[in-house]
């Protein structure tokens, strides 16, 4: 396959060019650019010296056109406009911004405060939830790629949701993640000397993602909701580790908790259901493409506590996105990922 990223010099996007660089199925991989047209990549980050040293090239429609795939890893309010030329007329098309993952227009104004894409494009898009949109995902020509945190979140909580076993009425998460999440644009929030030592909340009750995480939990589980959710930056790189408290229904037990996700998941190879939580934590998925889940009933309270954590760069993104890729293809779902996370 012939592959283009677009955004490739975004952390996202060198986590696409990481993984794709060994993919069996990707002869080619060509980088583009809106603002630095002609620059040789591996002069911008060193660790790619003779391995992606040509020149990052211009956007066109024309040229982008003749590819197999094209990902897209830009801010928000990019792909908007640059994406619908593209739609139909050539290469499978995965977004990893937040442009076309909600269905509502109005929705996407009031949470991002940009302008949407067009209705009707945004209606083709089909969120790329892989474990959960497989099918859907094979015949799209436009992925909407979830965000880091509804990927930890989602994964979780739907089958809980789906088997009526927690009231998804009275959901509270909270999420905490690596200061790569926010990009590589420096900022007063994730200067060293702010965040380092400190652990800070951010977004209160506006995150983007609440309205993402609401309406796939209407999609995948058939369940309208009301969500708290909040998030917290920490001072380390990689990694969201995702923590719902739910009320579960009566009668529910423990185990039905465990085999409830066990059963979901067990032909699904990145996601893995932990029973023991000393062997639960972000450096057990950090650089793979690997969500980890556990969960455990408060009996006192008749409340779950369920935690999942991925790394936010490779299952909250770029891994995701080739997972997709892959499907889109009819490749096993490993196929260029297959990697032992990086605990150390």
């Amino acid at each position: 396959m012939k592959v283009g990223i677009i955004g490739a010099t975004g952390y996202g996007g060198l986590e696409l060019i990481r993984f794709l660089h060994n993919h069996p199925e990707v002869e080619k991989i060509e980088l583009f650019t809106s603002s630095e047209e002609g620059a040789i990549f591996s002069s911008k980050y060193g660790h790619l010296l003779t391995i992606h040293d040509q020149a990052l090239k211009k956007i066109e429609a024309e040229t982008l056109s003749k590819f197999d795939v094209v990902f897209t890893s830009t801010p928000s309010g990019v792909t908007s406009t640059l994406l619908p030329p593209l739609v139909g007329v050539g290469p499978k098309l995965i977004d990893l911004s937040g442009d076309y993952r909600l269905k509502d227009l109005n929705e996407y104004e009031k949470w991002y405060k940009k302008a949407p894409a067009p209705q009707e494009i945004v209606n083709l898009s089909v969120y790329g939830l892989t474990e959960w949109n497989a099918g859907n995902i094979k015949s799209a020509e436009l992925i909407a790629n979830p965000g880091c945190y509804p990927t930890a979140v989602l994964l979780s909580i739907l089958p809980l949701i789906k088997e009526r076993l927690i009231d998804p009425q009275h959901l509270i998460i909270d999420a905490k993640s690596g200061v790569s999440g926010a990009g590589n644009k420096p900022s007063q929030l994730t200067h060293y000397s702010e965040m380092n030592e400190n652990f800070a909340i951010y977004k209160v009750n506006e995150h983007q993602h609440i309205p993402e995480i609401e309406q796939a939990i209407e999609m995948f589980a058939d369940a309208k909701t009301s969500i708290s959710f909040n998030t917290h930056l920490i001072p380390m790189t990689r990694g969201i580790l995702a923590t719902t408290y739910a009320p579960v229904l009566p009668g529910v037990t423990n185990q039905q908790l465990t085999d409830c996700l066990l059963e979901t998941y067990k032909n699904h190879p990145f996601v893995r259901v932990v029973t023991d939580v000393a062997s639960l934590g972000t450096n057990r998925v950090k650089g793979s493409n690997y969500c980890d889940i556990f969960v455990k009933l408060d009996e006192r309270t008749n409340r779950a506590t369920i935690v999942g954590v991925i790394d936010n760069l490779v299952k909250g993104a770029a891994g995701q996105a080739i997972q997709n890729m892959n499907v889109q293809f009819d490749l096993p779902e490993k196929t260029g990922l297959d990697v032992i996370p990086l605990f150390i």
